[in-house]
């Protein structure tokens, strides 16, 4: 029961203790005359008094059985009443033993709890106290009380009662807002980046790093334009992209911008710009995100140069180097190449020549031209390194040759090929020995484990990753089947496997291991076959990466989704049987006014029939509040069953079911579309904006309009009317739940806020234009392909 409530029920106790004194004092002085009248009088009034007591006990037994937890205490916190979600939630029952509620107050909150008793006492109530108190067991709970003194028919304070609510969650949901608003701002402060917010291309706020950038204070950079401290690459083009921007032509662009700094000297940085549009502050950012890439150019400057030295340096190489485009054109080359196979023309002469000719024309050096020709087009066709690929020729030599494929960011931009000439090199195997003592070293110590096996599953070669990943010593591995020592769940799975690699396939697949101390283990291998000189299979490699981590947060992750899912539902039922539940007094309310109207009203005076029909409509309006709660909390839960909807039919069933006054037209001038939407929900959002349009026009002739335009990816509609308007103070409020226009009490103040709820699903917007006196425009769009 809220405060409004028990004042009603305080003012009826006082009009008819003051009546009964009057009556009293009609009698004393009339006695002698009207004895027998005082007599009756006397008789009627101790039937009333009885009545009276029948119905406040009927009314305590209500208050008792209302949802939230409600006490009633002495003045010292002791106990005196409490309903049964009461005990349910402080978990004691008063009828047990005598509790005193300040046992239960958090000893930070001991002062404020004194305080607010004091004040209490002073006013008569107390509204919105939050405390912590702590339950049995040491829960710790945020709670909210709304409590009122209660009087003896002396006026004097006897006791007090209250309402509890549990605002735990709602306090956590706060504190959890507050870190993480704590955290972006460390984010957005700590970025590597500058970021700067502006208006009109004036700065309106920056991080630190920005401000470190130009060698500024953050305060020193407020409402200085970018104009005043930057200009384009292109020193032409002087901020055209921003004068675009803030002209709202351009929404993002991405340009090289030279910065002044404090000390007069400049950076070059790379700037990319967005515009973002406030729908609360109707207003334009620009949210401006700055790379300092002065370094980065210096370092492009150098490569440029080292691309110089290194070109060259190619062209004085003792080995011959032939660099090909992606379109097989000769790009560079080296004297060396020229003499290797006898060209008389000079280097730059043969850029731009076709490699194939080359080819063809080279080929008859070789003592197996068309193996030459064969292997090119090999490995061209496979685009993989090739090194040391032997070459003999018909005068003796032996070449060896290199081919390296050229990419870019994915991107295939041609290859390089290095021959040299071997025939008088004796440290051939020694160089080739060194090599393999190169990328020996690089396997042993790559993150990733390695695994050679042959192919009878013996362990030829691991690294230490691996052993580390497995558990194992090399001493325990190598020489041994992998399947005996590597124990997995599905220990069919490594033949499979074993078997695609005789068959010359590589791949990758995930694995369950059993580790060495027997806990679980997750493995992503990839897998490939091994060749000996011959190119016949003669094992397999394989590289493991420990994945175990990555699937724990995949199961964590499922089991919080199913968690969420659930938690929903209950919601959505919790939402169900609470308006049920709260229904059941409010019949039962509605239900005894009519039989105290129907039985006493002969004997209630206008003042009583009065307070009888004004029950009803606080009935009639909490159960309108209820039902409106419940349609809300299920606005956006409910599955969407999307269908053609005729808006035309709707519009049309809603003038017919809601109340429109005689003096009030709803026109829809122009046929509105066919739309892709649940109807129900359509119905829903029509109906809440038409239903409050109609009921405030106060002109002698109303209109309600419908209008809608197509904005191409979104329908748009309008919803107009010549009513009193909208103060802009109320212009976003209003979407707000609970909140409606001034005092209204007709209106539960959720009708507009599902209303956005319904949008919001439709990943569309609502908002309202109104001027006081003329009348209002609530819009609202709907995407067409929502889903």
């Amino acid at each position: 029961m809220d405060n409004k409530e028990v004042l009603l029920l305080k003012k009826a106790l006082e009009r008819q203790k003051k009546a009964r004194q009057q009556a009293e004092s009609i009698l004393e002085q009339k006695s002698k005359e009207l004895y027998d009248v005082t007599s009756h009088l006397r008789e009627t009034n101790n039937k009333l008094e009885n009545l009276l007591s029948e119905k406040t006990s009927e009314l305590d037994g209500i208050f008792i059985n209302i949802i939230d937890p409600y006490v009633v205490m002495d003045l010292q916190f002791n106990v005196i009443n409490m309903n049964r979600s009461a005990k349910d939630f402080l978990g004691f029952d008063h009828l047990d033993k005598l509790v005193n509620l300040s046992e239960f107050v958090h000893p930070d909150f001991l002062a404020y709890t004194q305080e607010s008793m004091s004040s209490m006492m002073e006013v008569g109530s107390l509204k919105n106290y939050r405390a912590k108190i702590i339950l049995q067991g040491g829960i710790e709970k945020w709670i909210q009380i709304n409590a009122s003194l209660v009087y003896d028919k002396h006026r004097r304070p006897i006791a007090a009662q209250g309402i509890i609510r549990d605002i735990s969650q709602e306090t956590e949901v706060k504190r959890l807002v507050a870190e993480q608003k704590a955290q972006l701002d460390i984010i957005v402060e700590n970025s590597p980046l500058g970021i700067v917010l502006s208006v009109d291309g004036k700065i309106v706020k920056t991080n630190s790093t920005f401000a470190n950038m130009l060698g500024h204070k953050e305060l020193a950079l407020k409402n200085v334009s970018f104009k005043s401290i930057s200009v384009p690459e292109n020193e032409l083009e002087d901020n055209l992209s921003l004068d675009k921007m803030c002209a709202g032509k351009l929404k993002k662009f991405t340009e090289i911008w030279k910065f002044k700094k404090n000390d007069g000297s400049t950076i070059m940085a790379k700037t990319m710009m967005t515009a973002i549009h406030d729908e609360h502050r109707k207003k334009d950012y620009q949210v401006a995100i700055i790379e300092d890439i002065s370094s980065q150019l210096e370092a492009d400057r150098k490569l440029k140069a080292s691309e110089n030295r290194l070109s060259a340096l190619i062209s004085n190489l003792q080995t011959g180097v032939l660099l090909e485009d992606e379109d097989g054109k000769i790009a560079l080359t080296n004297q060396m190449f020229c003499n290797i196979f006898g060209i008389k023309d000079s280097p730059e002469n043969l850029i731009g020549l076709d490699c194939a000719e080359s080819e063809q024309e080279n080929k008859k050096f070789f003592k197996k031209p068309k193996a030459f020709v064969s292997r090119i087009e090999e490995i061209l066709a496979k685009k993989e390194p090739v090194l040391a690929d032997e070459l003999e020729m018909i005068d003796g030599r032996i070449l060896s040759r290199d081919f390296i494929p050229i990419k870019h960011e994915g991107d295939y931009k041609g290859h390089l090929w290095a021959y040299q000439d071997i025939t008088i090199s004796k440290n051939y195997r020694k160089n080739l020995e060194t090599q393999r003592e190169k990328y020996s070293s690089i396997i042993a110590n790559m993150n990733l484990g390695l695994v050679e096996v042959d192919n009878e599953d013996y362990i030829q070669m691991v690294n230490q990753s691996f052993c580390n990943m497995s558990g194992f010593e090399k001493e325990e591995l190598i020489g041994k089947k992998a399947c005996n020592v590597i124990q997995l769940k599905d220990s069919n799975i490594i033949e499979k496997k074993n078997q695609n690699r005789l068959e010359g396939k590589s791949e990758s697949y995930e694995v369950e291991v059993i580790g060495k101390n027997q806990n679980i283990k997750h493995w992503l291998i990839s897998g490939a076959p091994r060749y000996d000189d011959t190119g016949a299979v003669i094992g397999s490699i394989g590289i493991h990466l420990d994945i175990t981590d990555q699937k724990q947060l995949e199961i964590q992750k499922e089991k919080l989704l199913s968690q969420l899912e659930n938690s929903n539902q209950g919601l959505q039922e919790y939402a169900h049987i609470v308006s049920h539940d709260l229904k059941s007094p409010l019949r039962s309310i509605s239900a005894l006014a009519t039989w105290l109207s129907d039985d006493y009203k002969d004997v209630l005076d206008e003042g009583g029939r009065q307070n009888l029909e004004l029950m009803q409509e606080k009935v009639a309006s909490m159960d309108k509040l209820i039902h409106g709660i419940l349609e809300y909390s299920t606005a956006n839960s409910s599955a969407l069953d999307d269908s053609k909807v005729d808006l035309n039919t709707v519009i049309t069933d809603i003038g017919e079911t809601i109340y429109i006054p005689d003096h009030v037209q709803l026109v829809v001038p122009k046929s509105l579309p066919t739309i892709m939407a649940d109807r129900i929900k359509m119905h829903q959002v029509f109906q809440n904006i038409i239903g409050n349009a109609v009921v405030h026009i106060e002109r002698e002739i109303g209109l309600v309009e419908v209008l809608f335009k197509d904005e191409g990816e979104f329908w748009q509609f309008t919803i107009s009317d010549n009513g009193v308007g909208i103060p802009e103070e109320y212009h976003k409020k209003i979407f707000d739940i609970f909140q409606s226009i001034g005092n209204d009490e007709r209106s539960t103040g959720i009708g507009l806020s599902i209303v956005k709820k319904i949008v919001d699903r439709y990943q569309g917007s609502v908002w309202v234009d109104s001027v006081v006196g003329e009348g209002t425009q609530f819009h609202f769009t709907i995407k067409k392909n929502h889903n």
